[in-house]
């Protein structure tokens, strides 16, 4: 599929994939699928910063390449690596028949028949449904020296490797990188990029979201489970609930059979909206009663 060559058709480019973005996200998505540039996406957990790069995927008819971010990740494990059990049967077979050019051996098993190609090489390749989305999920788990790593990646759309030389796509990547902010990005990244803060929706865009990813909750109830989200993400909670969340918690009420809220139904799942028990102890009883209560009232 082509590339949308307006907002608005990425507006609906985004929607045929049931996800609903305000205008200002739209806006960057397009503006970095037209400048072939990276796109920076910063929010809390659970805001849908990872399913842009899903819903890109599904609606272009690209492959999705998802790389996720870890402590200690490194090259070998981003990039490529050797396999070095094979290099070494063939260089135990090349001894064994006598060969002893040296550097002819040597560039024989660091050929590319010997490279494992890990997430971000494999995204330099080309693709005959054209550029590949690649998905560098929560960036802000590596250390800094991985972002400059990542540099070369995002500014050129090239590897360098050593043994073979520079790896350059004919057709750079659609990259999409996430963050939750749990350390600050470098500059020097940030720079490479376009960038966007993923705020959590208000109640109306929230409502249409529940409606079209959990259209097995009525309506009412659909109401009430945003009222509520919305009401409890004002409170001081260690983690306020995510979209995520939300769409968790209608599945859970849908499958108890809830038509409405009450506070014994909120009491019993509240371990499916929240994810810290001082957060659950915080809203069980009176809060969530009072909570209720003001929903109705207003």
């Amino acid at each position: 599929m082509m590339l949308p060559a307006t907002i608005d058709e990425t507006v609906t480019l985004l929607s045929s994939g049931d996800y609903v973005a305000d205008r200002a996200l739209s806006t960057v998505v397009f503006l970095a699928l037209k400048m072939g540039r990276p796109l920076l996406l910063e929010g809390e957990a659970g805001v849908g910063k990872t399913e842009i790069a899903k819903v890109l995927a599904k609606t272009l008819g690209r492959k999705l390449i998802r790389l996720q971010c870890y402590e200690g990740l490194d090259v070998s494990s981003a990039v490529y690596e050797w396999n070095y059990a094979a290099q070494m049967m063939a260089i135990r077979l090349a001894e064994a028949e006598g060969v002893v050019d040296r550097s002819r051996l040597e560039e024989d098993v660091f050929s590319e028949r010997y490279l494992v190609k890990r997430p971000l090489l494999q995204a330099l390749e080309p693709d005959p449904a054209g550029a590949p989305i690649l998905l560098i999920d929560e960036l802000d788990r590596t250390d800094e020296a991985f972002e400059a790593f990542l540099l070369e990646v995002l500014s050129d759309a090239q590897v360098t490797i050593p043994e073979l030389g520079t790896i350059k796509a004919e057709h750079p990547p659609i990259v999409i990188v996430t963050s939750n902010r749990t350390r600050e990005i470098h500059d020097a990244l940030k720079r490479r990029c376009l960038y966007h803060w993923v705020d959590y929706p208000d109640a109306e865009r929230e409502l249409t979201i529940l409606r079209a990813k959990a259209p097995k909750a009525s309506a009412a109830l659909s109401k009430e489970i945003v009222a509520f989200v919305q009401a409890i993400r004002k409170e001081e909670l260690f983690k306020a609930p995510g979209v995520a969340e939300t769409l968790d918690w209608a599945s859970a009420l849908v499958e108890l059979d809830a038509v409405a809220l009450d506070p014994a139904v909120v009491s019993d799942t509240l371990g499916v909206l929240l994810k810290y028990q001082d957060d659950i102890q915080k809203m069980q009883g009176a809060p969530a009663k009072k909570i209720l209560h003001e929903m109705r009232a207003g």
